[in-house]
C-alpha cells in the first residue's frame, strides 16, 4: 500500500481557521469570556440542571424505595426494572443536553443483552446491566451537585452583573428607596451607602472582577458534570475496549486479505508469467536442439536471462512479505537496506538495546518502508532521516524529510490506511507536514519483547 503525499498537499485542516479565529478575537480571554456563547450555554446548562435534577432524583428515590420495599413480593422486581429503565431514559436526555450545551460527545452505552424474548427476559437484562445501575447512581448524585452548582453560578452571575451595571441604576435608590444607594454597612446609629462617584466606580470595578471570574467558575463546575456524564452515562471501559478490539480485528483481517491479493497478483502477473514463458522457450529450444543447435543455444541463453529476472522478482516479493535480513539481523540492518534503495539520501539511526517482538518489528519495518517509498515518489526532498528508539514500553519511529510537505492523514490518502494498521496494534501515527515542508511523521508502537 503506497501512501501518497500528493493527495495531501495544501493547507492543513484547521490552520487557516485557527489564524482567523485569533485575528477575530482582539479581546483577551478574561474580558471575552462573559459575552461568549460558550459561557452562556454552560450557564444555561447549570440553570437547567436543578429542575431536571429534582425530577430525576424524586423519580429515582421514590421508585427505588417502592421497589425495594416490595421485594418481599414479586411486585418489587418489575418496579425496580421500571426504575432502572426510567433512569436509562433520563440518561438519554442528559447525554443530549450535554451534547447540545457543553459540546460533550458521549457514545450510547451498550444495549441490553437478552438471550430470550419476553417481559421476564427484559426485566432480568435490565437488572443485570451495570449500565442501568450507573444511570441510577447518576440520578442520585447529580441532584446535590446541581443544587450546589446552581447556587454558586447564579450568585456569582447575578452579583457580578448587578455590581457591574450599578452606575446605570444606582439612581433608583434615592428616587424610590429614600436612601443614597446600596447599603454597605448599617446599624441603629450609623449607615454607609455607596453613593458618591468614587464608590460607584469601585463598585462597578468589583462587579467587573466578579463578571470576568464567573465564566471560569461555571466552567469549573460544568467540568464536574462532564466527568459524571462521561463516567456514568457513557459506555463502560470494558465495552469500549471490546468495540475497539472488534474494529481492530476487522482492520487486521482486511489488511491481511489485501496483502494476500497483492501477493497473488504479483505472482500471477510477474514471476508466474515469466516461468510460463521460460517453459515455452525451453520447449522450443528442445525441439531445435537437433535441427539448429546454434538457435537452440541462443534460446537457452535467453531462457537463462528469464530465469535470473524471475528469481529477482521472487526475491523482491519475498522481501515484501518478510525480508530475511529483518529476521537475521534486526531493524538496524533491515532499515539500512531499505534506505539504500530510496532515491533520496537517507540517514538511519536505530537506538535499541534489544529487539522487539517479531510482529512489532515487522510493522515497524513496513511503516518505514512505505514512508520512504512516499518520499521517493512525492516529497521532492533532497534528504531524509529515520530515527528509531525506545521510550519505556513504547517503540518510537520518526521519518522526516525536507520536501514540499502537505501530507495529511484526513485527506483519505494512504496515510489513513497506515494509521489504521498501527491502530490495530494500539499504535499511533502523527503527521506534521505544513505546506512547503518539512514533513515529520512519527509512529508509536507498543513495545513487546
Amino acid at each position: 500500500m503506497a501512501t501518497e503525499y500528493g493527495q495531501g498537499y495544501g493547507q492543513r485542516p484547521g490552520v487557516r481557521g485557527a489564524d482567523a479565529e485569533n485575528r477575530r478575537h482582539r479581546l483577551p480571554a478574561p474580558l471575552r469570556a462573559p459575552i461568549e456563547a460558550r459561557s452562556w450555554r454552560e450557564f444555561g446548562y447549570v440553570m437547567l440542571s436543578l429542575p431536571l435534577g429534582i425530577i430525576m432524583f424524586t423519580f429515582a428515590v421514590t421508585m427505588f424505595s417502592l421497589g425495594a420495599g416490595l421485594l418481599i413480593t414479586f411486585l418489587g422486581v418489575p418496579v425496580l426494572a421500571a426504575t432502572l429503565a426510567g433512569c436509562r431514559g433520563f440518561g438519554t436526555v442528559e447525554r443530549a443536553r450535554a451534547r447540545g450545551l457543553l459540546g460533550v460527545e458521549v457514545s450510547e452505552p451498550e444495549p441490553l443483552r437478552m438471550k430470550k424474548h419476553g417481559a421476564m427476559a427484559w426485566m432480568g437484562a435490565v437488572l443485570k446491566s451495570g449500565t442501568s445501575w450507573r444511570h441510577l447512581l447518576y440520578t442520585v448524585i447529580q441532584f446535590p451537585w446541581s443544587v450546589f452548582s446552581f447556587v454558586v453560578a447564579l450568585s456569582f452571575w447575578s452579583y457580578g452583573w448587578a455590581l457591574l451595571t450599578y452606575p446605570l441604576w444606582f439612581w433608583l435608590f434615592p428616587m424610590y428607596g429614600g436612601q443614597g444607594g446600596l447599603q454597605l454597612y448599617g446599624d441603629g446609629t450609623h449607615s454607609i451607602y455607596l453613593d458618591n462617584p468614587f464608590e460607584v466606580t469601585v463598585t462597578a470595578l468589583v462587579g467587573l472582577l466578579f463578571t470576568m471570574a464567573t465564566p471560569w467558575i461555571v466552567r469549573a463546575l460544568t467540568s464536574v458534570d462532564r466527568l459524571m456524564v462521561h463516567g456514568l452515562l457513557g459506555p463502560s471501559r470494558l465495552a469500549t475496549r471490546v468495540v475497539e478490539l472488534e474494529s481492530d480485528r476487522g482492520v487486521v483481517v482486511d489488511t491481511a486479505a489485501a496483502d494476500l491479493r497483492r501477493i497473488e497478483r504479483d505472482l500471477h502477473d510477474g514471476a508466474q508469467a515469466r516461468l510460463v514463458t521460460l517453459a515455452m522457450d525451453l520447449g522450443l529450444a528442445k525441439e531445435k536442439l537437433t535441427e539448429d543447435p546454434e538457435a537452440a543455444a541462443r534460446m537457452v541463453d535467453e531462457a537463462h536471462g528469464e530465469v535470473k529476472t524471475a528469481l529477482q522478482e521472487l526475491r523482491d516479493l519475498a522481501r515484501g512479505i518478510h525480508p530475511a535480513v529483518l529476521t537475521d539481523r534486526g531493524l538496524d540492518a533491515a532499515l539500512s537496506a531499505v534506505a539504500s534503495r530510496c532515491t533520496v539520501p537517507v540517514q538511519v539511526e536505530v537506538d535499541l538495546s534489544a529487539r522487539p517482538a517479531p510482529a512489532i518489528e515487522g510493522i515497524a519495518y513496513f511503516t518505514v518502508s512505505e514512508l520512504l517509498q512516499n518520499i521517493s515518489k512525492h516529497s521532492r526532498a533532497t534528504r531524509a532521516t529515520v530515527d528509531v528508539w525506545r521510550v519505556e514500553n513504547r517503540l518510537m519511529i520518526q521519518v522526516a524529510d525536507n520536501g514540499v510537505g502537505g501530507a495529511d492523514v484526513s485527506s483519505g490518502s494512504g496515510l489513513a490506511g497506515l494509521a489504521e494498521r498501527l491502530d490495530a496494534v494500539d499504535g499511533v501515527l502523527v503527521v506534521d507536514s505544513p505546506v512547503a515542508g518539512p514533513t515529520r511523521v512519527t509512529a508509536e508502537l507498543p513495545w513487546r519483547g
